[in-house]
């Protein structure tokens, strides 16, 4: 009898396939398991198998046809069998696909409750003909492509798993109960969820800038570690006898600052026909906020002491957790520092805050074993990560640029003298 072979659920959420290729034509002979097609699902690429021996009696479906499920696909049975009632729509119903519900109702009706001997207790025992049948003939396993895949997920010889199906095919929850071990794994559920929440106006401004700056400027970066066991140490002094706290954050600005009158060629920005030379130091510190991060800037920062400059870095970021920053408080930057080491970030990379030319990434100061005046001991380290826009930098610049942020923070008393 002809038999037809249509496309079944090879996904828990599929509801139609692509035909990515099919491998089978008239007059072909198979065997049950063997690949007719490839189906191109909502999760993957999958070998569809047939369930029938015997010979292909009509190809329905080609290369690259958009199937629903339950759609024909071929018919197959022996040579001379009639098929225009399958043609017609009047096919008998597929052995393809795991319609779990009906299964699983169709099981509960024909199971029958056997006595266990010595007690009233009843045992439900599954249809004697579903049981042990999952082997064909020819010792191939009848089993669903979901179900195979399963089983070598988690590791289980699909040979020894009983089917539910019918005709004793394999089916995705034979495997979800199978036992592994000799103990048996209830099959997790789970629930998907999500929610969509409407970008604000400062993200879309952000996104939008570093969009730009990422691919427009071409980015290059240099990392050095620095020695901080000094500025620990000075800073522990100065925050002993001075009224006016100072973190290591203004350590920085400072160091950069200063820096930056070294080596004005890092001073700068790409404006596309020219490249603009700042005679003044305008440092922008990076800041997290609900939305995203802003940039208020410390104006002059190279003619300011610590102290001037961690008063205004606290009233700034202060403004900026209230959301009373203006305007003007995050205008004019000519360097952008980023600073993550309060998070515990020991080393990354920061996009250019456009127009800027460079960027520096502070990471955390961390514990190490170092030597020492050939001494062995700890000592406290920072990496900082210098991001330029090439088009303005170069290397070599960048280089010595951060060799003399180097001199003022290992040598920290440059920046109170």
């Amino acid at each position: 009898m002809a038999e037809a072979i249509t496309l079944g659920r090879m996904t828990d959420t599929m509801e139609e396939g692509f035909l990515a290729d099919i491998t089978i034509k008239v007059g072909d002979k198979i065997k049950v398991g063997d690949s007719i097609a490839e189906v191109e699902t909502d999760k993957a690429t999958l070998s569809l198998e047939s369930y029938y021996a015997g010979v292909i009696l009509h190809v329905a479906a080609k290369k690259g046809d958009s199937l629903k499920i339950g759609d024909l696909i071929a018919i197959v049975g022996k040579e001379g069998d009639l098929f225009e009632n399958l043609l017609a729509g009047k096919k008998e119903e597929s052995v393809k696909e795991e319609k779990a519900v009906e299964v699983e109702e169709r099981e509960v009706t024909n199971s029958e409750e056997k006595p266990i001997e010595g007690g009233d207790k009843k045992e439900v025992v599954a249809p004697a003909e579903t049981l042990n049948q999952s082997a064909s003939a020819d010792g191939r396993v009848k089993a669903s492509p979901l179900a195979k895949k399963l089983a070598a997920e988690k590791g289980i010889d699909i040979s020894n798993v009983k089917g539910s199906g019918e005709e004793g095919r394999i089916v995705k929850r034979d495997v979800e109960n199978a036992k592994v071990g000799g103990i048996a794994k209830p099959a997790f559920v789970g629930k998907e969820s999500s929610k969509e929440v409407r970008v604000s106006q400062m993200r879309k401004t952000i996104a939008k800038r570093l969009s730009e700056s990422f691919f427009t400027a071409p980015h290059f970066y240099l990392t050095i570690d620095l020695a901080m066991d000094k500025a620990v140490a000075l800073r522990t002094e100065l925050n002993n006898i001075a009224e006016v706290k100072v973190s290591f954050n203004d350590f920085v600005i400072k160091a950069v600052a200063q820096s930056l009158r070294e080596h004005p060629n890092v001073n700068t920005a790409w404006l596309g026909d020219y490249i603009r030379f700042n005679e003044h130091v305008h440092i922008g510190m990076a800041v997290a906020v609900e939305d995203g991060l802003v940039v208020p800037v410390i104006r002059f920062a190279d003619g300011k002491t610590l102290q001037e400059i961690g008063n205004e870095a606290r009233a700034l970021a202060q403004k900026t957790t209230s959301k009373k920053l203006l305007p003007e408080d995050m205008q004019g930057s000519t360097f952008t520092i980023s600073n993550l080491g309060m998070f515990g970030i020991e080393e990354f990379t920061a996009i250019i805050n456009s127009p800027d030319a460079c960027i520096l990434a502070v990471g955390a100061i961390r514990d190490e074993v170092g030597v020492v005046n050939g001494n062995i001991q700890a000592v406290k380290k920072m990496k900082v990560t210098l991001g330029c826009d090439h088009r303005a930098v170069d290397g070599a610049t960048g280089a010595k640029f951060l060799q003399s942020v180097r001199k003022y923070l290992e040598e920290p008393l440059r920046l109170v003298l």
